[in-house]
């Protein structure tokens, strides 16, 4: 992945609980009716995103993750089937950090306290270091626009312009078109796992994919997981050639290792690069 390394590249933190995102659409309700059309706008909504295999982009992140105030901007590099890389880069001096997913396997460095926690699952390191589970298979999803691959279990509508497409892990694809003529877009997921129970709402697309994301928790019943994350896209590049090299994870040898839970305790969350600016 190649660095763009502008100056506002940098994650910082305002130690507050509320988040300054846009609010939740007003996604419908009820049973509904059946659709036998559901696959089939699904299909339409989701050709586009379904083609990209790579994605690079920087992502200006904003809101709050358990309990503390985000705001700041990421590189992503993200490959299918599942490799990650995402860096905080401050103006000058090394990454605040790098993290780094390939398959089932993660792991993440702080560049500047130079601590290290290698081979933990991708949702449980980035849970730790940014609030949000999400895996490597989950960013590219996230990042794109687009609908994972499981099938459709069942479809309904809503008025002429709504579908509701529930797949077979349960999860809830909300589609929808401005008009009868109109293509069919995916404008939010609900995902409906136990141990990661999330939104995310697509807005402002452009060339059929969404430049801005509203990303945020569906109670769990998890203590401390809340999240609400606006990301909007930037510099974005899709189907480039991202080397091997770019998912790989080198440790400095004099990095000392850390556990998830001092991750979560002291990871880029806590870090002291605090923005005095709010909302």
């Amino acid at each position: 992945m190649t660095r763009r390394a502008a100056p506002g590249l940098v994650l910082l933190l305002a130690l507050a609980a509320a988040s300054c995102g846009a609010p939740l659409m007003r996604l419908p309700s009820g049973p509904g009716e059946a659709a036998p059309d559901t696959a089939a706008a699904l299909a339409e909504a989701t050709r586009a995103c379904r083609a990209i295999h790579t994605l690079t982009a920087e992502v200006a992140v904003s809101g709050s993750a358990n309990g503390r105030r985000v705001r700041g901007r990421l590189s992503a590099g993200v490959a299918a089937p599942g490799s990650a890389r995402l860096e905080a880069v401050a103006p000058f001096g090394a990454p605040i950090f790098i993290f780094v997913a390939s398959g089932g396997d993660a792991s993440l460095l702080l560049s500047r306290e130079n601590r290290v926690f290698e081979h933990g699952h991708p949702d449980d390191v980035l849970e730790a270091a940014a609030g949000a589970p999400l895996n490597a298979e989950d960013l590219l999803h996230v990042l794109t626009g687009c609908a994972p691959g499981e099938p459709v279990r069942d479809g309904r509508r809503t008025g002429n312009d709504w579908r509701i497409a529930t797949t077979t892990k349960g999860d809830e694809l909300y589609l929808r078109r401005e008009s009868g003529s109109a293509p069919w877009r995916l404008v939010a997921i609900v995902r409906r796992g136990a141990d990661a129970a999330w939104r995310a709402e697509y807005r402002e697309p452009q060339n059929d994919l969404p430049r801005s994301i509203h990303l945020v928790s569906v109670d769990s019943g998890r203590a401390g997981a809340a999240f609400d994350l606006q990301l909007v896209l930037s510099q974005v590049d899709t189907n480039v050639t991202l080397s091997a090299d770019v998912f790989t994870f080198r440790v400095p040898p004099t990095a000392k290792r850390m556990t998830l839970d001092e991750l979560r305790q002291t990871g880029p969350l806590a870090a002291k690069s605090n923005d005095p600016k709010e909302d």
